[in-house]
């Protein structure tokens, strides 16, 4: 846990996380309602206030996870925590998460893509409240980024973000730093502005229970863009 809350580091370095050759490795794409690039004072009149939710997604370049192909395929995560994420202060878990797996994959790799993302996700997911596959488009140019979770043109949207790189325009005190690091492992992990950041629901709370919140958050410096290894 104290790993998680280790925020206030003025310099972030993006290891990777084996120094072996990896055996799956792909894209990585975080945004949170709190910024993550910024100075103390935006930091401090947020905390307790925004910051509890984040939308985490990882897309598969090459590899396998418990012995299923995911080349290609994409898995994402919604996560409500206790409190700001990164506040060294509170106590965020346990969080509630949701789990979204490629519509494009088997039911097999559908299994590996939630197991690989409860392995990168950690003590986050470890209460996961339901789990959906719906279609997932994945995109990554630098630090543009772009996730859409489930069907638009059916109403059907669970999750959206957005994201650019960061200019002189977002440097609002001066001061600003990655002050709070990524929530999971990554490799050359790059704070982003984001643009659309968006949870509409998992439509439907059926028998497992749903996050019971959605949100909109945009025009932030709350996202990080990035790769995974292991």
């Amino acid at each position: 846990m104290k790993k998680l809350l280790n925020t206030f580091a003025l310099v972030f370095l993006a290891a990777p996380l084996s120094a072996a050759t990896p055996s799956i490795h792909g894209d990585y794409l975080e945004a949170r309602t709190a910024d993550v690039w910024t100075g103390p004072c935006f930091a401090n009149g947020e905390v307790n206030l925004d910051g509890q939710e984040a939308i985490l997604a990882w897309r598969v370049s090459e590899g396998e996870w418990d012995g299923m192909d995911l080349a290609g395929l994409s898995v994402a995560a919604v996560v409500i925590a206790n409190a700001t994420l990164g506040d060294p202060h509170a106590e965020p878990l346990p969080a509630r998460s949701m789990l979204l797996v490629d519509e494009a994959a088997s039911e097999g790799q559908r299994a590996a893509l939630a197991s690989l993302a409860r392995y990168l996700g950690g003590e986050l997911l470890d209460t996961v409240v339901s789990q959906r596959a719906v279609p997932i488009a994945f995109e990554v140019d630098g630090a543009r980024a772009r996730l859409a979770v489930g069907e638009a043109s059916a109403g059907a949207e669970v999750a959206r973000l957005e994201t650019r790189p960061l200019g002189v325009h977002d440097t609002h005190c001066g001061n600003e730093i990655i002050y709070y690091p990524p929530l999971t492992d990554t490799v050359e992990a790059t704070p982003a502005a984001t643009l659309v950041h968006t949870f509409n629901g998992d439509a439907g709370d059926g028998p497992t229970g749903g996050l019971g919140k959605t949100w909109s958050s945009p025009d932030k410096r709350s996202a990080f863009v990035g790769r995974f290894a292991i």
